[in-house]
């Protein structure tokens, strides 16, 4: 056997190493792009910026320093300046495809920070691999802008997983859907018709307000947003406007509310407040043909009558009156069981004649 030179002898202790290989080394320089490892190989391995993290703009100083001890995958054995051009990111990827695969097999609550927000979605980053979070999947409710979404820290599960076709899809709806539902069986459990709850306005409409009692919503219909007249229930809520309320029926999981409380019932004690022979002043609520109905107070119209407007023939009410005017009028019938109260000018005009007789 020939003896082996001394050049032979060196290259045969140093070790091989091929592409797509993990390799070991330890952190002999850093830089903030790019970081220095001796990996027991005749040439030192690199690793950039770009093939550390997918994070833009991260200096390296801060997250590593020299001696620490770290593995890289092998990208290029020779980068073109005789050094070995590794890669951090793929490896952690190819972890954190792994990691994913496993929480998407066991159904994991996962936690990650939105890393980039996109027309049709948001993104996380989990262990350097990428999840894709799709528009209808971020909340249970949709939302017109997900740039509230950056750089907060969100919780999500795995509902698919097809890292061949780069397709990793979370799921943060469905973690909201079971908490709501969750939240709303221990309302619904503790709920009773009658109680009366402190709420916030999440929602208005034409109809109502939707209110969050506390995990689950409920309905304050215009109908029963006040004893008085609701032309508009945008003008008198606005959203995250507290409100109290009470449930007035259980129906399920659908929750019926009510602002109107028998204590501010405008009837109550009518027989009294609006007895036959009562002057009283209103304004004009709204006008038909027939007649003009007028509030007398919050949540009470009375029917003052085309033939109980004047002494004077008047063809339709709105020849002489008009919607928000103020008129005084005499109280000339009650019906408490139908909630009805008929007005008459005229015959306030004429108990004025008498008296001037």
């Amino acid at each position: 056997m020939s003896e082996m030179s001394f050049e032979q002898m060196l290259e045969e202790s140093i070790k091989t190493i091929r592409n797509g290989e993990v390799v070991e080394g330890t952190v002999i320089d850093v830089k903030p792009e790019e970081i220095v490892l001796n990996i027991g190989y005749k040439a030192d391995g690199i690793i950039t910026r770009n093939e550390y993290t997918n994070e833009p703009n991260v200096d390296l100083t801060t997250v590593v320093k020299v001696g620490d001890e770290m593995e890289a995958k092998v990208v290029k054995i020779n980068d073109g300046e005789g050094q070995v051009l590794l890669s951090y990111k793929r490896l952690a990827a190819e972890k954190g495809s792994e990691r994913l695969k496993e929480a998407f097999e066991n159904e994991e609550v996962l936690t990650a920070k939105v890393s980039q927000v996109l027309n049709g979605g948001v993104c996380v980053n989990v262990d350097e691999t990428r999840v894709f979070i799709p528009a209808s999947l971020v909340s249970d409710t949709y939302e017109k802008d997900l740039n509230k979404f950056k750089d907060q820290e969100i919780k999500f599960v795995i509902t698919e997983f097809d890292p061949r076709h780069r397709r990793i899809i979370g799921n943060r709806k469905k973690l909201l859907v079971a908490k709501k539902a969750e939240l709303q069986k221990e309302l619904l459990d503790k709920l009773a018709v009658g109680d009366v709850i402190e709420g916030t306005v999440k929602n208005v409409t034409d109809f109502g307000a939707f209110i969050d009692l506390g995990g689950v919503d409920g309905l304050l219909h215009i109908s029963e947003m006040s004893w008085g007249r609701v032309e508009n229930p945008k003008k008198i809520f606005k959203v995250g406007d507290s409100v109290k309320v009470f449930v007035k029926d259980i129906n399920g999981t659908k929750i019926a509310l009510s602002k109107k409380f028998e204590d501010e019932n405008p009837w109550k004690d009518a027989d009294q407040k609006f007895a036959v022979g009562t002057v009283i002043s209103g304004k004009v609520a709204r006008m038909t043909d027939f007649g003009a109905f007028v509030e007398i107070a919050p949540g009470v119209d009375a029917l003052l009558h085309v033939s109980q407007i004047s002494k004077d023939h008047v063809e339709k009410p709105a020849d002489v009156l008009s919607v928000g005017q103020e008129i005084e009028a005499k109280i000339v019938d009650f019906n408490e069981a139908d909630h009805k109260i008929s007005l008459s000018v005229k015959a306030l005009l004429d108990d004025s004649e008498d008296t001037e007789e």
